[in-house]
């Protein structure tokens, strides 16, 4: 073999030899990367599943499952970029959802006291954070973006519980869903008017036109849709007849709309909530909302396990009792607004209650705002912190909150004299638990070190410690001449 051919050769094997190594080293990240997402999905999945057990929405378990996995916790996910991006992808997905999930007949006949009531909620807002900003020295900016935060609640955890309660048919689940819907259509103006802050320009011309803009057209479409047979999508035939094409031509024609908005200076989320209108209001809607409710419930998972990953735990710790009397101020206020917002549109009692108290937390919303105003440095970190510890931790006690308002309503309706009776009525089986609980432990107590005199516990200490048990579940089954109260 010559010269140029041995260095030829030898040539040809150290290339060989680096790209076997390169893809070796290419295996290796990519198996990392997948092994990390597999830690991912479970964790998120464990933790929704936990959550569903109790009875608590899985968007809540997401949250919990992002704040195991951040920063704060174990550190298992270090690339934020990318979780910010698909977090960015489920708000957008989101939206596309709300869009095509919104019932515009059943809104058309609430349309009144929901705007009515979703307005008095917004001026709430507004003054608490003009207010707030006045008493902190804030600029126009931050009161703005609190008064926004401080109006919206949450549309899945509300939906979830409606759900669970079995009331989405009611008058009352007909209520808070036309309040949130009229929520979900503010969202997409209050994006403009924080773009339109961040922009240094303050809300001048060009921004006002914008915004009116978009709502012009926001409402001439819902008119339309209303008035109206049902819309004819483009390729439907061919679409519609496969699985596969019909999942990409949803997903398509969201991010297409969402593209296209964004390109004509208004937000990607207000694009995508036309194209859910759209589409929710077509022929077949109901095939189409099918084919990418997963995808969507993938992306807005992503979208929880980020505001998880974003909650600051050494914030949280060194500032927990503010953010706790916040959190309670936040359900106590909201929740008595929104009865006598409703009360004062006309609603009875009945009717205005539980509502109330299912719009009483902050929603989901409110991340998505904060993190706007932070990228276009209206708040700074430590305000968006607070914003988020907030609105987690009202996300988190709601459905608690929930059993609370729905107990005090029961036990309002048999009547009581005084604080004292209500407060003892609507803990009445938390006392009952407690005193269970209590005489048991000194029933064994008593039977294993006085009785017997003896520190071990036999077969029959137990069994007689069973019987007991039983005799008194007996007894607490009497309710004291009361309706039974929702657990």
């Amino acid at each position: 073999m010559s010269a140029t051919g041995g260095e030829t050769s030898l040539g040809v094997e150290t290339g060989i030899e680096e790209t076997a190594a390169a893809v070796g080293l290419d295996h290796g990240n990519a198996l990392d990367h997948l092994t990390g997402l597999a830690v991912v999905v479970v964790i998120a999945l464990l933790c929704g599943i936990l959550l569903s057990r109790w009875k608590q929405p899985p968007a809540v378990g997401y949250i919990l499952a992002g704040l195991v996995m951040g920063p704060s916790a174990l550190a298992l996910v270090e690339n934020r970029e990318m979780i910010q991006f698909m977090a960015e992808l489920g708000v957008i997905l989101l939206l596309f959802i709300v869009g095509m999930e919104l019932s515009l007949e059943s809104f058309a006949k609430l349309w009144r006291i929901a705007f009515g009531t979703f307005g008095l909620q917004l001026a709430l807002g507004m003054g608490a954070g003009f207010l707030t900003g006045w008493a902190l020295d804030w600029g126009v900016g931050e009161s703005l973006v609190l008064g926004f935060v401080l109006s919206l609640s949450s549309t899945a955890v509300a939906i979830k519980m409606l759900e669970d309660l079995g009331d989405m048919a009611t008058r009352t689940g007909q209520i808070a869903v036309g309040v949130l819907i009229a929520q979900d259509l503010a969202v997409v103006p209050m994006m403009l008017v924080i773009a339109g802050l961040g922009s240094g320009g303050g809300l001048g011309w060009e921004i006002a036109i914008k915004i009116v803009v978009a709502v012009v057209v926001m409402a001439a479409l819902i008119y339309v849709l209303i008035k109206r047979a049902p819309v004819k999508l483009p390729f439907e035939e061919i679409v519609l007849a496969n699985t596969d094409l019909r999942a990409l031509a949803g997903i398509a024609f969201c991010f297409a709309a969402a593209a296209i908005s964004g390109l004509l200076g208004f937000s990607t989320a207000y694009g995508a909530f036309l194209a859910g209108l759209i589409i929710g209001n077509s022929r077949d809607s109901h095939a189409m909302q099918e084919t990418v409710a997963p995808i969507q419930s993938m992306l807005v998972m992503v979208f929880f396990l980020s505001i998880g990953l974003l909650l600051d735990l050494g914030y949280l710790w060194d500032n927990i009792i503010l953010v706790l009397l916040l959190v309670l101020l936040v359900l106590l206020v909201k929740t008595a607004a929104n009865i006598a917002f409703l009360r004062a549109l006309g609603e009875t009692w009945e009717n205005a209650v539980i509502p109330g108290a299912l719009l009483g937390q902050i929603g989901e919303f409110a991340f998505v705002l904060g993190a706007m105003a932070v990228a276009l440095t209206l708040v700074d970190d430590d305000t968006y912190r607070l914003i988020v510890s907030v609105t987690v931790l009202s996300l988190v006690f709601s459905p608690a909150w929930m059993v609370l308002a729905r107990r005090v309503h029961r036990v309002t309706l048999v009547g009581v004299s005084s604080g004292r009776e209500l407060l003892r009525l609507v803990f009445l089986n938390e006392v009952k638990e407690l005193r269970r609980m209590s005489r048991r432990a000194e029933d064994v107590y008593d039977r294993v070190v006085h009785r017997h005199g003896r520190a071990t516990t036999t077969a029959q200490d137990l069994e007689e410690a069973r019987e007991a048990e039983k005799k008194d579940g007996g007894e607490r089954t009497k309710d004291e001449g009361l309706p039974p109260l929702p657990m």
